[in-house]
């Protein structure tokens, strides 16, 4: 692979959310400051929603690395679970023995305790839950009798539901109108921008030890513009220039590696017409004409 040949100590773009390649660009850090602030409240619901492939896990992986030790993060990435299913599941992340309660009343009242002696440390415990529009309207509910459980002054647990916008439709749903009434923070996560998806792209160049001008900012501008700043999309697309410069012995990433990545990539492919040639040639122009404009023609 290229790793070696660009000198990269690790994969620039690969999918795996690792928290070392965090961008703080502004709709991520909005959202971490928006649930960091929550929970300094002691809210109990808060939910972030975002379109696939908007860097949702990795943010969700970056607030567990961020939370203080005032925190008790339990973690749940996977959310296709029944109601027992989540009850054992949440009762693991807070290291309760599950052999000895192993009636759902007896491992419920575990976890009442635990979190009360948590509480009594100075502890606050935070359900993390990634992927939350696949939760059955039954796990839901077993959402809203965990957030019942409080002292006279607070809460023993606060929620946190990270999901694709299919979350918002199943919370509007009349029969889950009491948690929808529980979240008092919300955050939508956006895409980014050409100048973001600009810096992303030279942020994780120069983060994996390699050079920011692998890319240049007319192929970033370009990129922007075919995957529409989703990050996961302009992650495939630049592992795929790469493979394609490296499988030709360049040092930097030239329009044909880059038109051919494109391509290659249906969610990208899909947004062209069928007239590739005058299409790519209309991008290009545009795309280059954006770059001078945000980042100035040398002599103007």
């Amino acid at each position: 692979m290229y790793q070696g040949f660009y000198h990269f100590t690790e994969m620039p773009f690969s999918l795996t959310p690792n928290t070392d390649f965090f961008c703080a660009l502004a709709p991520h850090n909005e959202a971490l400051k928006v649930i960091l602030s929550a929970l300094s409240m002691s809210e109990g619901f808060i939910k972030v929603t975002g379109e696939v492939g908007t860097g949702k896990t990795l943010l969700c992986r970056k607030l567990i690395n961020h939370l203080s030790d005032k925190f008790v993060a339990c973690y749940l990435p996977n959310p296709y679970l029944s109601p027992d299913e989540l009850r054992i599941a949440f009762a693991n992340e807070l290291g309760i023995d599950i052999s000895k309660n192993e009636a759902s009343q007896g491992l419920h009242s575990a976890i009442e305790s635990r979190l009360l002696a948590l509480k009594q440390e100075g502890r606050q415990a935070v359900l993390i839950i990634d992927e939350a529009q696949s939760l059955s309207w039954d796990a839901l509910e077993m959402l809203r009798l965990f957030s019942n459980l409080e002292t006279e002054k607070s809460k023993l647990l606060q929620i946190v539901l990270f999901g694709q916008p299919e979350l918002d439709a199943n919370l509007s749903n009349p029969k889950v109108r009491q948690i929808r009434q529980r979240i008092s923070f919300s955050y939508t996560l956006r895409t980014m921008t050409s100048a973001e998806v600009d810096y992303y792209i030279g942020h994780r160049l120069t983060t994996a030890g390699g050079s920011e001008q692998l890319i240049s900012k007319a192929l970033r501008a370009f990129i922007a513009l075919v995957t529409r700043g989703t990050p996961r999309l302009v992650n495939i697309v630049c592992h795929k220039i790469l493979l394609r410069a490296y499988g030709q012995g360049k040092s930097t990433a030239t329009w044909q590696h880059t038109i051919n990545a494109v391509f290659d990539t249906d969610d990208c492919k899909r947004r062209l017409v069928p007239r590739q040639s005058i299409v790519i040639l209309s991008i290009a122009a545009v795309a280059v004409a954006s770059a001078l404009h945000l980042y100035g023609a040398p002599g103007l």
